[in-house]
């Protein structure tokens, strides 16, 4: 089998890059190890929790011991099915902060700013405001990409809201838009009551085509030859074969497995790929390093009035949703139950929200269970820009072999301090006017937990990845020695060869990874037709005061 472009992974940018080269004319084959996203469980928005604790849907990667969090191992899903993570993600849509991208750009990745990033947001979406607000100025309007928000009925929604104003806090109608900062509506990947995943909005189409295809293999290594990317070797039905490209190879497997295969291949930290006998083809050691990713802890009250969704934490209640949803795509089972969200800054001086919340109106962990029984509501919380960084290391040079996972979590002593305001500022919020009508008291971390030894026991035992794993094969200059590929996603060293997901970030953006992970699949893929990328937007009005303070 051969193409002019083989893509290893049918995730968000996977699925994106397939489209729109597919699009062009290039002939396109795509490898995933995972097989079909059919069925409730992944496509109700409302069943979220099961497929990420599916080993049919989920690679099953758990971290090393934690060293700054009781040596714990933490799960890190990664979708192995047709859509990527985005088919078992939350379906939260959050492009991220306009500084976010400006700092990309600083940071040796031409081309990356905020004003060039955002046509390429307006591209891939069809934006659907649900008569909530929103400046439609900043929105996509014909993308293949379906963002809708939630009904927000359940009152508790409103009440988060009012509560952060009457805290002190901005309003946003659209965090998505002109600015972030501030409580309002969270929007979702959602269309027409189903998860509107990549597989969904560009996979599906792309196939239509007669120049994509897609096969079910795992990806063992790039092949090279004389320093040129021609091929993945695959593993499908218990042979291994060469799947041949004749102009590119485009690794989109995700930030763990991305690293995974580079290093597989010969190109990584030299003395890492000799330990695990592999022939060393470039010399890259930023590969599998900069790993970042954000932590969460739900803060948890309990609830005074029986209004939240507990009262459907029974089989019957989740029979009569589930065949709701089954037969006409509507009610509860509709939506992600994330409804409303809110990006804060924790000090004076800060330049940009540096804190994100999302409510849920249930105390629930997502392995869905329950903290405490009877009715309750949470707030997902946690810092955005940690400045610990980990690492993506191989554990043989065997390719069945899951990869060694360092998160490094809580490395850095700044971190402590970000979680200590976190915490307290959430508080806060839950003390509000808005909330009195439904507080009854808090369950999670507890009343008695509140010096900051104790802040930061609770954090070493209950803080969870927030499923944001990014920053393995970082994008930069080629003089940055920890760069793996440059700004237009080729891999330092090496030709023919590029990675196209969010391994490439420099630093993690603020909020949920995959939004900016499809617009990369989308502006890459320019990049990689060798078309002129999307005119910047220059004329877009979104500095924010606290921004240009930060400048000067």
């Amino acid at each position: 089998m051969e193409a002019d472009f083989v893509i290893v992974g049918a995730g968000s940018a996977g699925c994106a890059m397939a489209y729109r080269l597919g699009e062009a004319g290039a002939s396109v084959l795509v490898i995933e190890h995972g097989g079909t996203d059919a069925g409730p469980f992944i496509q109700m928005p409302a069943a979220l929790s099961y497929p990420m604790n599916m080993k049919r849907y989920d690679w099953g990667y758990l971290s090393e011991p934690e060293p700054n969090l009781n040596n714990r191992k933490l799960v890190c899903p990664r979708g192995k099915v047709i859509g990527g993570s985005s088919s078992i993600n939350g379906m939260v849509y959050v492009r991220g902060h306009a500084m976010d991208f400006d700092h990309w750009r600083d940071q040796g990745a031409a081309g990356w700013g905020y004003a060039d990033v955002l046509p390429y947001f307006r591209r891939m979406e069809t934006w659907r405001d649900g008569g909530h607000g929103g400046d439609s100025y900043w929105r996509g309007k014909d993308g293949p990409l379906h963002v809708s928000r939630g009904p927000r009925k359940n009152p508790l929604f409103k009440a988060f809201v009012e509560a952060g104003k009457q805290a002190g806090y901005e309003a946003t109608d659209d965090y998505n838009g002109e600015k972030q900062e501030g409580f309002g509506p969270m929007e979702q990947t959602v269309h027409d009551g189903r998860r509107w995943s990549a597989a969904n909005a560009y996979l599906r189409p792309a196939l239509k085509r007669e120049n994509v295809e897609i096969t079910r293999a795992l990806a063992r290594r790039v092949v090279m030859e004389e320093g040129r990317a021609v091929g993945v070797e695959v593993e499908r039905g218990g042979k291994i074969e060469v799947i041949r490209a004749r102009r590119e190879v485009l690794l989109a497997a995700s930030s763990i497995n991305s690293p995974k295969i580079l290093m597989l291949s010969g190109i990584g930290p030299a003395a890492h790929l000799k330990e695990n006998g592999i022939e060393v083809v470039a010399d890259r050691p930023g590969v599998g390093g900069n790993l970042q990713d954000h932590l969460e802890v739900y803060m948890q009250m309990a609830a005074s009035q029986p209004i939240t969704l507990y009262k459907h934490w029974n089989l019957v209640s989740k029979a009569v949703i589930g065949a709701q949803w089954l037969f006409t795509k509507t009610g509860m089972g509709a939506s992600n139950q994330f409804e409303s969200a809110a990006f804060i800054r924790s000090r004076a001086g800060v330049p940009y929200p540096d804190i994100q919340y999302h409510f849920l109106p249930i105390a629930v962990r997502y392995d869905g269970q329950a903290a405490a029984e009877g009715h309750g509501f949470q707030a997902h919380v946690g810092p955005m820009r940690s400045k610990s960084r980990g690492r993506v290391s191989l554990r043989s040079g065997d390719p069945s072999d899951n990869p060694k996972i360092n998160f490094n979590y809580m490395s850095h002593p700044e971190d402590w301090e970000e979680w200590r305001r976190c915490i307290r500022l959430t508080r806060e919020i839950f003390a509000q006017d808005a909330f009195k009508p439904f507080v009854k008291n808090e369950i999670q971390p507890g009343a008695d937990v509140q010096s900051d030894d104790e802040i930061d026991a609770f954090v070493r035992e209950h803080a969870e990845s927030a499923y944001h794993p990014c920053g393995t094969c970082k994008m930069g200059s080629e003089q940055d020695k920890d760069a793996v590929v440059d700004a237009q996603g080729r891999v330092i060293g090496v030709q023919g060869l590029r990675v196209v997901d969010s391994s490439i970030f420099p630093r993690i953006t603020n909020g949920n990874l995959n939004g900016p992970s499809i617009m990369v699949g989308e502006k890459m893929a320019d990049h990689v037709l060798g078309k002129e990328p999307l005119a910047p937007s220059n004329d877009v009005p979104w500095v924010h005061p606290e921004w240009e303070k930060a400048q000067r």
